[in-house]
């Protein structure tokens, strides 16, 4: 049978891409989610600020976390998780407030790349990896007229406390279902000998998605480093080039629908509606097949982007699909050099 030279047969990879992972109630994580972001975001935009969306839409990522796991565990894995995130919003804001270069802040993103994988892999985090961690940091870092301080930190901590309880809530509710319709795969920690190796591939990763970012001079690195890290979190080398293709599938299916989508001038108000829609749809769809998950969230991220600084469609659309393509080319890359021997000895 013939293989080809990463090691598996080319139509079961092409099977692999297609495939649906089996539902487990993912309505429920995904409408906790959507309503983790929809209240900080249309609290915002009713008052006047939606200045200050970025850096709820950060803090709400700690919803994502644990997404299936009981109580006690969701709780301390998604406090963890804010924990990390609001260190980034942090850590963003006072780089934007000292005027840190676009080349510094790819710089920082990397560091915190590395150290956000290491960390989320000891703490046993879920997603694993650190994509949301680099991407908070370094979008907060680019915002070019930075809220205050205490008001970015405040609105990004009662956003995360928010989705902390709104994890309970859902937690509970979950605890009526059967544990088999909840039950998922949990993949097995990474041995602490190959912690070292899942810090350097995401700095390698981070810093050159970003400087493939800058060079290409579209203006939004950002995108170009998550692009790279995420093929990063998997565990084996075929799931991180299977990663790396589904960032691309999706994102390119999605940009079509965000072109028409922002053509529309949507009120402050409706595009909330929107981002919390997309939002639900992404999670409902993510953790059984990826691609499908990024045709919702390539919307998403842009519906975002357009919210806190309005700009051409056009060149929007553009810069993400040219920006993801360049950083998972970096991510793929990056995992086919950078392995340990026994990467390289396994088959």
């Amino acid at each position: 049978m013939a293989r080809t030279w990463f090691g598996w047969v080319p139509v079961t990879f092409l099977r692999d891409l297609l495939r649906f992972a089996p539902a487990r109630h993912d309505h429920l994580p995904a409408a906790r989610i959507a309503l983790g972001v929809a209240v900080p975001l249309g609290l915002l935009v009713t008052l006047g600020r939606p200045d200050l969306a970025v850096y709820a839409s950060f803090a709400a990522f700690t919803g994502v976390y644990a997404r299936h796991e009981p109580l006690g565990a969701r709780v301390r894995h998604q406090a963890q998780a804010a924990s990390l995130l609001l260190a980034c919003v942090a850590l963003g804001v006072v780089l934007a407030d000292a005027g840190v270069s676009p080349w510094g802040v790819v710089l920082a993103g990397a560091v915190v790349s590395a150290v956000g994988a290491v960390l989320a892999a000891a703490l046993g985090l879920r997603p694993a990896g650190s994509l949301f961690f680099t991407f908070a940091v370094v979008t907060v870092a680019s915002v070019r007229t930075p809220a205050p301080f205490g008001e970015a930190m405040a609105v990004a901590g009662v956003t995360a406390a928010l989705s902390v309880l709104l994890g309970v809530l859902g937690a509970l509710l979950s605890g009526r279902l059967r544990p088999e319709e909840l039950s998922v795969p949990v993949s097995a920690p990474l041995p602490e000998s190959e912690l070292s190796w899942h810090g350097l591939r995401h700095v390698v990763a981070a810093f050159a998605g970003g400087v493939a970012g800058m060079v290409s001079g579209v203006g939004h690195s950002p995108w170009a480093m998550v692009a790279a890290v995420a093929p990063i979190s998997m565990q084996d080398q075929r799931g991180r080039v299977q990663r790396a293709v589904q960032r691309v599938l999706g994102t390119l299916g999605g940009a079509g629908g965000a072109a028409v989508l922002l053509h529309v001038s949507w009120s402050p108000l409706a595009s909330v509606l929107w981002i919390v829609g997309l939002q639900f749809l992404a999670e409902l769809f993510i953790a059984r097949n990826y691609s499908v998950g990024l045709v919702f969230v390539t919307p998403l991220a842009l519906m975002m982007a357009r919210l806190a600084s309005p700009g051409s469609v056009g060149e929007l659309v553009w810069a993400r699909v040219v920006e993801t393509l360049l950083g998972a080319v970096v991510g793929l890359l990056v995992v086919l050099l950078v392995r340990s021997r026994a990467e390289r000895t396994a088959r």
